[in-house]
């Protein structure tokens, strides 16, 4: 029987209907971070359960910790410390894998499990943390649930969950010169809205998904829970083999010859049925920035603040986006100063994101007055960096050069710009105050982030060449 790939993956880890459109689901890896484990950890071990199957369960610090050098348990957070040392006491006595502040291996754990081969193709994954779905891009089932939750997987290794939808959106065609992965995920955000894959699970599909490298791909899928996806997946390839083969957490010998087998056949089918099946053109696809506070409000690098349309955003709130980002309809976009650039966040903060940025950056120095921050994605892209030389690049242009971790992705962090400052972030959010109290932030790629640093305005980073 056909069926598409989200299918096959459900089916082989499906113990039991338990409802109508409702399954317990096998859970194949649960990972944890210091902001949400260790309530789970605590509380599951006060209630007198054990973590069922320790060696799949991992635990890393990544969200409220400092990024700045010499950090510790101590953090800008208020009771952030606690979150900390709670998640680690709870990790040790689960006996569960902990990628602690000073580990080779720590990261953000979206950018720390697949760079360790953690999550593979064909595996479930879970992790109360919305942004999850970015490990759907090496082929898995990897989806954000909440702290509850999380104690059940780690009990039971086993979920509830009510079956999505499915959804294929296919882009073919290709990207331009300069146009990335994260302005392909803005753009399909702009054009099918924050609701668009509402209930369902998206399979990206197409030539343009095929021809993003596997860090793009996760770029892709990262925005996904921006899009109101349960999570989102793409078929792995080659190029997902071949990133994983050698990863520490990866099958070696003769079991990576038969675990590759088995994930070759890990597709849909070519007469599998979607519930719903959109489409783009990857070459209507241009460097895209939001001008608003929803990812979907936002438009091409040379474009101007739209005019009010009936569609995905309601009179009132575009009214009140205006407002909170002081634009006027007709405004454009290229050349409003700003006070900030932030490079980091699980969207866009592993090697390649760096390595484009500082093609922009190498060279230049970031225009007086503006404060520009990168903070890799893992101690390990850090540490890689830094043996090609990326990091003097970014601090002699005048950057920050950071710790990896969450960072002001979010303001819950601690540390924040500050009020009113405008800010053209690598990072998926752009909420009122996500990045502080009163912080205007415009989502756009790396390359974008790095122009508009080094012209003090936001810039198209094509007008730069290299």
């Amino acid at each position: 029987m056909s069926g598409t790939l989200f299918e096959k993956i459900w089916n082989a880890h499906l113990v039991s209907e338990i409802g109508p459109g409702t399954g317990l689901i096998l859970v194949d890896r649960t990972l944890l971070h210091e902001r949400t484990g260790g309530v789970a950890l605590k509380s599951l071990l006060a209630a007198g359960r054990k973590v069922y199957a320790p060696r799949q369960a991992f635990a890393v610090m990544d969200h409220i910790v400092d990024t700045l050098p010499g950090r510790g348990d101590k953090t800008m957070m208020p009771t952030g410390t606690e979150f900390i040392r709670a998640t680690r006491e709870g990790a040790r006595a689960a006996g569960i894998r902990l990628f602690d502040l000073n580990d080779p291996n720590q990261g953000i754990v979206h950018v720390m499990s697949p760079e360790l081969g953690i999550v593979l193709p064909g595996t479930t994954l879970v992790c109360p943390d919305s942004h999850t779905c970015t490990q759907g891009a090496l082929g898995a089932l990897a989806w954000g649930i909440g702290s509850t939750e999380a104690e059940h997987a780690l009990a039971t290794s086993t979920l509830r969950v009510k079956r999505p939808r499915t959804m294929r959106v296919t882009i073919d065609g290709t990207l331009a010169p300069g146009v990335t992965a994260k302005d392909l995920a803005l753009y399909l955000l702009g054009k099918f809205g924050v609701a668009g894959g509402k209930g369902h699970i998206v399979e990206y599909a197409g030539s343009a998904v095929r021809a993003l490298d596997v860090e793009g791909r996760m770029t892709l899928c990262n925005m996904a829970t921006e899009f109101a996806a349960f999570s989102a997946i793409i078929a792995p390839d080659d190029a997902v083999f071949a990133y994983l083969e050698g990863r520490p957490f990866a099958p070696t010998g003769a079991m990576w010859a038969r675990a590759v087998e088995s994930w070759s056949a890990l597709r849909s089918d070519d007469d599998a049925r979607f519930d719903t099946e959109l489409a783009a053109d990857a070459r209507d696809v241009a460097p895209m920035i939001t001008w608003g506070t929803s990812p979907q409000q936002v438009v091409a690098l040379d474009g101007e603040v739209p005019a009010f349309a009936a569609g995905h955003s309601a009179r009132e709130a575009y009214d009140r986006a205006l407002s909170y980002m002081a634009l006027e309809p007709g405004q454009r976009l290229a050349g409003l100063p700003i006070d900030a650039a932030f490079i980091g966040s699980c969207t866009n903060s592993r090697l390649s994101d760096l390595r484009r940025a500082a093609a922009i950056l190498r060279g230049r120095t970031v225009k007086p007055g503006v404060r520009a921050i990168c903070v890799p994605g893992s101690t390990e892209v850090r540490r890689q960096a830094e043996s090609e030389g990326i990091d003097k690049v970014f601090l002699s242009a005048g950057f920050e050069w950071r710790e990896s971790g969450c960072s002001m992705c979010f303001f819950a962090g601690g540390e924040s710009f500050g009020p009113r400052q405008r800010v053209v972030s690598s990072t998926n959010r752009n909420f009122e105050s996500r990045q502080g109290p009163q912080t205007r932030s415009h989502l756009a790629s790396p390359e974008t982030v790095a122009a508009s640093a080094i012209a003090g305005a936001i810039a198209d980073p094509r007008k730069l060449g290299r």
